[in-house]
């Protein structure tokens, strides 16, 4: 039976941070445990960076140094090389949001393939990923998602992002690199999971080369699932699927009130918990013709997929089954999960910092939004921090042998 002590290992979680490491996460999360300064402080953040004020070094020597892993690939490899000594890979996330001209979505493309080209060469990083959003208008997304009858010049854009999909997850094939395709609002994922079904229908013959990624607070994703697989079956594809919770909960709820239309988000967190283990325990019944990025910072999700995994003993390094939380957060999970030697693997953002800041300050309003988690994250903090002092103080206590005296007068 799987223990429940595994994550509770401190020891393991930060081990590689130093003391002031620790001291600043114990600040920032206890920042982010405060809803209401997190609103202020993303406000100042926003309102600053608009203004061109020069308040990047404080960004940088606080939310950018503890959620980032740098400004560039290369300025990652320390970050990525220490996690691996710990048997804990890396993703690489270009993290720079809301471009839309096209050569911006050009350019976003070519910087994909070249982090493809770069994670080839290492094998700290197993994958890459990318927002389809990155890679084409929102609006573009939307209107085919909603089957809309796109201008003829529309329609020369829509092929122009399919084909930077395309390129995208040729080169993961090329590289023999896995590519994970993020979800994202709920009014453009349809064309975005036709594509990528598209995608692993061409790529996914051997493996999974290409994943979608199913946000489990939407209560059709089992069902989504279910059908892709038994396409995948009929056809002779392999399913790639990336499953996490999901991002976007106010805003999809605001809208569907907005416009009249039942949510597609889950009623509450407890129907989001049974919804996402649900798709998980589907994922790993079915591990021959599903394999499964599990991405969640949910400890009960992490051991229900362990339990799993030994039940049908399934090998615990099996390279169909993999975990991943993000840079900065949930090390107790990761860190544990790779010391056992579980597929594990952290996501780390990377990018001007100015860039970066949109992604970061979701990702803070994210942590506000799930109850308990930032708790959790202050609690292991503290946790360490004690231990850390009373292992300073047990070995001021230790008695000092005569021979060690004798050395150091000598």
């Amino acid at each position: 039976m799987i223990t429940q002590k595994i994550f509770n290992d401190t020891e393991t979680a930060f081990k590689l941070k130093s003391d002031e490491e620790l001291n600043r996460a114990l600040f920032l999360f206890g920042m982010i445990n405060r809803p209401t300064l997190v609103k202020i402080g993303t406000a100042l953040t926003r309102f600053s960076l608009k203004l061109h004020l020069p308040v990047e070094g404080l960004i940088r020597a606080t939310i950018f140094n503890q959620f980032s892993g740098g400004e560039t690939m290369e300025d990652c490899l320390p970050a990525i090389g220490k996690m691996y000594t710990k048997k804990l890979h890396s993703i690489l996330d270009y993290s720079v949001e809301g471009k839309e001209q096209e050569e911006h979505l050009d350019a976003a493309m070519k910087k994909k393939i070249s982090i493809i080209e770069f994670a080839a060469k290492r094998k700290e990083i197993p994958f890459a990923v990318f927002k389809p959003t990155g890679i084409g208008r929102l609006e573009i997304w939307e209107k085919v998602s909603s089957k809309i009858t796109l201008t003829p010049e529309e329609e020369e854009e829509w092929k122009r992002v399919q084909q930077r999909v395309e390129n995208i997850c040729e080169a993961a094939y090329q590289n023999d690199i896995s590519v994970l395709a993020d979800a994202e609002e709920s009014w453009m994922q349809g064309a975005a999971d036709e594509l990528m079904e598209k995608m692993m229908r061409k790529y996914n013959q051997e493996k999974a080369i290409v994943y979608n990624t199913l946000q489990c607070y939407r209560w059709d994703r089992l069902a989504y699932l279910q059908e892709l697989h038994e396409k995948g079956v009929k056809d002779g594809f392999i399913v790639g699927a990336k499953i996490v919770r999901g991002a976007y909960m106010e805003k999809e709820n605001e809208r569907a009130h907005k416009m009249g239309y039942p949510t597609p988000i889950c009623e509450n967190k407890e129907a989001t918990d049974v919804s996402y283990n649900g798709v998980l325990a589907y994922c790993l019944a079915n591990i021959d013709e599903i394999h499964t990025f599990i991405g969640t910072h949910n400890e009960m999700s992490n051991y229900l997929a362990l339990q799993i995994l030994e039940d049908k003993k399934i090998a615990i390094n099996d390279d169909r089954v993999w975990f991943s939380q993000l840079y900065g957060m949930s090390d107790h999970i990761s860190y544990n999960l790779a010391r056992k030697g579980y597929n594990s693997a952290k996501l780390v953002p990377f990018g001007p910092v100015r860039e970066v800041v949109p992604y970061l300050i979701r990702r803070a309003e994210e942590n506000t939004s799930v109850k308990g988690q930032t708790g959790r994250e202050l609690s292991l903090l503290m946790e360490e921090k004690k231990r850390r002092k009373g292992e300073v103080s047990k070995a001021n206590r230790q008695p000092v042998s005569k021979k060690k005296i004798k050395e150091e007068i000598d």
